[in-house]
């Protein structure tokens, strides 16, 4: 499979295990799960579930530009949160972060994430 590249940078959290933060295939890019780790200090950003989103949004953002792109290249988002009762933050997190057209999306509830974070997102670019 020569035709995956992986995209890393260190604007964003390295990887922990054996993932890349993202692969690019042709025109499409699938950007890892990221959770609210600062990249500079592999902190877990908790000081409120609005804080908690944006930092993970930052994370993608980063990938997303190290891939040639950005969270507008975004065609498909899936959340994972620890409480759905924090979905009203995620979508006004993303009313501010993304313009219409708006990427497909898909919001999971989960028992628990790494790091006791509350929010998880991934996404699949199109560049």
């Amino acid at each position: 499979m020569s035709d995956r590249t992986p995209i890393q940078t260190d604007q964003a959290p390295a990887a922990i295990g054996t993932y890349s933060q993202a692969v690019q295939v042709g025109g499409l890019v699938f950007l890892s799960g990221q959770i609210a780790l600062r990249p500079d200090s592999m902190a877990l950003e908790q000081s409120s579930v609005e804080a908690e989103v944006r930092q993970v949004f930052a994370n993608l953002q980063a990938v997303a530009e190290a891939a040639g792109g950005s969270l507008q290249s975004a065609v498909k988002l899936t959340l994972y949160l620890t409480d759905l009762n924090h979905f009203a933050t995620v979508n006004e997190v993303m009313e501010s972060l993304f313009q219409a057209p708006y990427p497909a999306r898909a919001a999971v509830g989960v028992a628990s994430l790494p790091k006791g974070a509350r929010v998880e997102a991934d996404a699949i670019l199109s560049l």
